[in-house]
């Protein structure tokens, strides 16, 4: 991050410094991840309290303020997609009582925008507003399935991550892995993410017919992933009429 000399991207860079594992941060750790020197670290960080995208504890570390997830929440292709998918969501997990998810395609990752947990499920990594790598789950092969071909190579042709013994990193089974989900319309990840669960997801089409989010289930690994699969596609196909309807 050294180098970036405009105010906007020392912005960014101290925002891009809270992470998953890392939800909240001292100054001296903020200006370490950023390599920006601690008076400037304390300006800007001053500066993102003041408008509520930072929040200081009683312990002196900063977190991500509520600001950011109101500002978060009006994303166009979030915000639509969740209002006609929740209906849908909400029913399957209803239904099934195991963890429902909802995802879009945003570069090489998939980014969950919606997920509805189940006291009693399996335990999964996951949560609204994180990524994950296309290859190892449902939500991201069914995304990248039908994605460009460009980006298919992309994400082929680079590393891929391997989450358990059981994630696909080799290329060619993937490309066979991606070949079923466009024959079937279905994804099922069996134990690539954590090996305690499998995950079965569908490709959800916007009006025009194009892939524009994916959801998925999220079952233990000793479980029959195939019978969710019906109840699977009829949420993925409801979400795409009430986006269809809304259009």
């Amino acid at each position: 991050m050294a180098g970036r000399s405009t105010v906007t991207a020392r912005v960014l860079d101290v925002l891009g410094a809270f992470t998953a594992e890392t939800p909240q941060l001292s100054l001296t750790e903020i200006s370490r991840r950023t390599a920006l020197p601690l008076t400037t670290t304390h300006r800007l960080v001053g500066e993102l309290a003041a408008w509520g995208a930072l929040e200081r504890a009683e312990d002196g570390q900063y977190r991500v303020g509520l600001r950011l997830f109101e500002v978060g929440a009006l994303a166009p292709r979030g915000l639509g997609l969740r209002d006609a998918a929740m209906p849908y969501l909400e029913d399957l997990h209803e239904v099934t009582r195991q963890n429902v998810q909802l995802a879009v395609l945003d570069g090489a990752e998939v980014v969950y925008v919606e997920r509805l947990a189940a006291r009693d499920a399996v335990s999964i990594l996951t949560r609204a507003g994180s990524r994950m790598p296309l290859h190892a789950t449902a939500v991201g092969l069914s995304l990248l399935a039908f994605a460009d071909p460009e980006l298919q190579e992309r994400v082929l042709t680079a590393p891929l991550r391997r989450f358990t013994p059981k994630t696909l990193c080799d290329p060619e089974k993937v490309r066979r892995m991606l070949a079923e989900v466009r024959r079937t319309g279905v994804a099922i990840s069996d134990r690539q993410v954590e090996m305690v669960s499998q995950s079965i997801g569908a490709p959800v089409r916007g009006p025009s017919g194009e892939v524009v989010a994916a959801l998925s289930i999220v079952v233990p690994a000793e479980g029959n992933p195939h019978a969710y699969v019906p109840a699977v596609r009829a949420a993925a196909r409801g979400i795409g009429r009430a986006l269809a309807r809304s259009s």
